[in-house]
């Protein structure tokens, strides 16, 4: 398998550059887990990083590479698809706070 070298930026791993596996379309995860132990012997901490442009050329504004940036919120907080692909054709995500059918409540009147 193909690896590149990621810069990663913020948190621990800030100014650290690791070879990170490529996908099938030749670029790195959008989403980069990094478990580290904890030393009392408890569940491993997960560092969240998520995959940004790198920069672009001047000229053509073309795409220069990835870079990792550091995802305070973890899992929770920067991802709103909630980790599912969502097509063009799928329903549209169903709010926890909606009423069926767009109908109004009736119920406080």
């Amino acid at each position: 398998m193909k690896s590149e070298d990621t810069p990663f930026e913020g948190g621990p791993l800030d100014g650290r550059v690791l070879p990170v596996l490529l996908g099938a379309t030749g670029h790195p995860p959008k989403v980069y887990r990094v478990p580290v132990p904890d030393n009392a012997g408890g569940p491993p901490t997960v560092l969240v990083y998520r995959r940004v442009q790198a920069g672009t050329s001047r000229r053509l504004a073309l795409h220069q590479g990835w870079k990792y940036q550091y995802s305070a919120e973890g899992e929770d907080g920067a991802d709103t698809s909630g980790g599912r692909l969502r097509w063009p054709w799928s329903k549209p995500a169903i709010k926890p706070d909606a009423t069926p059918d767009g109908k109004s409540d009736d119920t406080d009147e």
